[in-house]
């Protein structure tokens, strides 16, 4: 029977490629030569929304069984996981792509000075929630050196030195020890638990935020590049990946 991790990993798989399917109709509404009605973009960017919010659902509900995977997940590439913001992508980063396709003349170009100035607004709220959750956890890991898991290591430790040496701490003795470790792993997966949904709740209010103070062709504009985004990091990373196993050395590139 497969764990909700594994069953995520296969879902992760399914969702990007929905996502990719996706972003090919944002790229065709955006640029395509008969524009597509407002009716017709709300539903694409409902439906966008939609298959993110389900992203989160799944995610949370795997992360039940073991949150710690989510930090360096498996099914992601470590160029991927290079760029993780406490397991997802980092909210200022939304406001740095508006920023950017201000300057390319299409949707986003015309955002109006009320526009522009609601969405810096949301920019600063959204800057304190990072930092907010950020406190979370740096306290999540100066915790590490409370006195009683550094009493615990030594506990342990020396549990493993005498059993090493044939001396013996009692047939209780390692049990008792493994189940404290056991606790206090529960404990502190319960608090990284916590911190990845306050990111992953951060990232929901700025990309519900953008998309409020947008038209339904700015939504699809963004939608279509932070979807891009995505896509071709993943993509970059498995090119990086399968280059890697065939032993072919990568230089950088002057310039890039």
């Amino acid at each position: 029977m497969r764990t909700k991790v594994e069953e995520f990993s296969q879902y992760y798989e399914k969702w990007v490629t929905q996502l990719d399917l996706y972003l090919q109709r944002l790229v065709m509404a955006s640029t395509g030569i008969t524009p597509p009605t407002e009716a017709e973009l709300r539903d694409l960017v409902s439906r966008l929304t939609t298959h993110h919010k389900g992203y989160y659902t799944e995610k949370w509900a795997a992360a039940q069984e073991d949150v710690l995977v989510f930090f360096s997940p498996a099914w992601a590439t470590p160029l991927e996981n290079a760029y993780l913001w406490l397991t997802g992508w980092k909210p200022s980063t939304a406001f740095g792509l508006v920023a950017n396709l201000r300057k390319s003349g299409m949707a986003l170009g015309s955002l109006s000075e009320e526009q522009v100035k609601r969405i810096e607004q949301l920019r600063m709220k959204i800057k304190y929630e990072e930092e907010k959750v950020d406190g979370e956890m740096e306290r999540q890991q100066v915790a590490l050196a409370d006195r009683r898991l550094v009493e615990l290591a030594r506990l342990a430790s020396r549990t493993t030195r005498i059993n090493e040496h044939g001396g013996g701490v009692g047939g209780d003795g390692p049990t008792q020890v493994s189940g404290m470790v056991d606790v206090a792993v529960r404990s502190m997966a319960v608090g990284l638990e916590r911190v990845m949904k306050a990111a992953d709740c951060v990232r929901l209010k700025t990309l519900k935020g953008l998309l409020d103070l947008m038209s339904p062709s700015q939504c699809v504009e963004f939608l279509a590049a932070i979807s891009m985004l995505q896509i071709r990091l993943r993509q970059c990373g498995q090119i990086r990946r399968r280059m890697m196993a065939q032993n072919i050395e990568i230089q950088p590139k002057l310039g890039m």
